[in-house]
């Protein structure tokens, strides 16, 4: 197996009340264990087999929707998992910081520009904080399991923070209120973990 379903550092619980266990639960060891099961058997006996995943995205346009798909799932919730945690939430400081501030205006504007990214994909995807090849950082979305190391990617670079705005994310406990979700998103980002990306 080239790829491994990773273990939470926090349990499904920790995140309560504004990601639920059972969300977790289903979230991590189905929807994620599926993607990673499955980007296994697409790169399986193949010249992408023993790559690592960016090695991957970088030529993802030549290769099978399978990989493209299953790669996305797998990659996006490993970042996706490890920008949250408990006693999250509040602002970043620091470099980061500044960085929000001289790209975005302040980090209220930065806030308000990626919960409008997440809040609006249509269908199912990704809202992203990127920090580009000359070191600026914008935020975007990517429909599907699309992110921005990949080489069809609208906008690419380093993906520092990310959610998840696929239903499986939020409907037990949130239903069809995405916007409610994104909100909550906010109480758990650790930004000791986006900081750490960022350099």
């Amino acid at each position: 197996m080239s790829f491994k379903l990773p273990d939470l550092s926090y349990d499904y619980n920790a995140l309560e009340p504004y990601i639920d266990a059972r969300t977790m639960e289903i979230h991590h060891s189905k929807h994620h264990a599926a993607y990673t099961a499955n980007l296994n058997k697409a790169v399986e006996g193949t010249s992408l087999e023993g790559k690592s995943i960016e090695e991957i995205f970088a030529g993802i346009s030549a290769h099978p929707a399978a990989v493209r798909n299953n790669g996305g799932g797998f990659f996006n919730h490993n970042v996706y998992w490890s920008v949250m945690g408990p006693g999250g939430g509040g602002e970043p400081t620091g470099e980061l910081l500044e960085a929000l501030n001289g790209s975005f205006g302040s980090f209220a504007d930065f806030k308000s520009k990626f919960s409008t990214a997440a809040a609006t994909r249509f269908g199912s995807g990704w809202a992203w904080l990127v920090k580009q090849a000359d070191g600026s950082l914008v935020v975007n979305s990517t429909p599907n399991q699309d992110n921005p190391l990949m080489d069809l990617a609208e906008v690419k670079g380093t993906p520092l923070l990310t959610i998840d705005v696929w239903e499986h994310a939020y409907y037990l406990k949130y239903q069809n209120r995405r916007p409610d979700y994104v909100e909550a998103f906010w109480n758990v980002i650790n930004w000791e973990e986006v900081a750490r990306r960022f350099k």
